[in-house]
């Protein structure tokens, strides 16, 4: 594989990312809109979706203590669904909303959030319209939607153990399921949906068995854990379904690619760690990882090679990006240095080249 840098570490410039006198190279990516959020400054926010089709952007704002909304055809907040935690003082594991997702054609979103309930929104209506508890004592965290079984997954990060809960999205959002993993000794990740294979695919960063991490394969009918494969070196955090059954998982010092259907080899990427949220985007055939020190990276993924990075700002952990405008969404904490952002915001990035 072609690279362009070598990996610098978690010392890494953050506005240039450079190593000595290396610097990154133009991703091509640039910021095309600044979207601000709130005068009390955008300090906490986590996992961010789009719903393409609708043209809406849902970011879990815990400062504001809603799913905010923002038209993505014209980049305007036009909505906040507030009624959640936001920031709990039980502690930083308590927090929400923290993971989001929208049911295509539903007009329904479910957000984890700070009290161990999923709540359920009427994007419509813009109001929680049901609180689905999984029996925890922390927050509700990632979340991710089968759209084949109609099922919820949604992990709860901070308990001991750690656990997922497995939720009917039908009438009545039956609990299905819970799934406890004893052997996690560093919380749960971004989960990811693949409808060709009927699993649920769960970021682990850390076991006693396998301390580099792990990606589980989960079945919604047997409510089971059916594969597991164990990761080296990684400590994944975001996973993104890509082209050809293709699996990036962003882990802290690298990103890796795993096809599913041969999942005992490796794609590895440098330059793509450091990771939290990890998006695909069909529309231009591009990851994009969410690096809090490292700025927005991007990766092809049709060759998966290495594209390069552009700078955002602090605390920009959270990706999504509408594939139908081809633009990139990135949330920032409130930014000083920033003119447009001084109060937090959501940057929109896109490649002038490709629009």
């Amino acid at each position: 594989m072609k690279s362009l840098i070598g990996f610098c570490g978690l010392a890494a410039c953050a506005s240039a990312l450079c190593c000595g006198q290396t610097a990154a190279p133009d991703s091509g990516f640039r910021r095309v809109a600044t979207i601000p959020i709130s005068a009390n400054g955008m300090n906490p926010f986590d996992i961010s979706w789009v719903d393409p089709v609708a043209g809406k952007y849902y970011l879990g704002d815990r400062t504001s203590k809603s799913i905010d909304v923002i038209d993505t055809r014209t980049n305007k907040l036009v909505g906040q669904i507030g009624g959640f935690v936001g920031q709990s003082p039980k502690g930083a594991k308590s927090f929400g909303p923290s993971g989001v997702v929208v049911i295509p054609g539903s007009h329904v979103a479910w957000a984890g959030d700070g009290d161990s309930t999923v709540k359920v929104v009427d994007l419509d209506a813009k109001k929680i319209v049901d609180s689905v508890s999984t029996g925890g004592t922390a927050r509700a965290d990632e979340i991710a939607y089968d759209d084949w079984d109609q099922v919820i997954i949604i992990g709860n990060d901070a308990d001991q153990p750690v656990f997922l809960t497995l939720i009917s999205a039908q009438s009545g959002h039956r609990i299905l399921g819970k799934i406890p993993l004893p052997d996690a000794t560093d919380g749960l990740e971004q989960p990811v949906w693949d409808r060709a294979t009927g699993r649920f695919y769960v970021a682990v960063p850390a076991t006693k068995s396998h301390p580099g991490g792990e990606i589980i394969a989960v079945d919604p009918k047997s409510l089971k854990i059916t594969e597991t494969y164990p990761l080296e070196n990684c400590g994944p955090h975001g996973l993104a379904l890509g082209p050809s059954q293709n699996l990036l998982i962003g882990c802290r010092m690298k990103a890796m690619i795993m096809n599913v259907r041969r999942p005992g080899s490796f794609i590895t990427i440098a330059e793509g760690g450091g990771s939290d949220e990890v998006w695909f985007n069909p529309g231009d055939d591009k990851y994009f990882l969410a690096s809090t020190r490292e700025g927005l990276k991007i990766i092809d993924a049709e060759t998966n090679t290495w594209v390069g990075v552009v700078a955002t700002g602090p605390g920009a952990h959270s990706v999504a990006a509408d594939s139908v405008t081809n633009q990139i969404y990135v949330p920032i904490a409130s930014n000083p240095k920033d003119p447009e952002c001084t109060t937090g915001c959501i940057a929109v990035f896109a490649n002038p080249a490709e629009r």
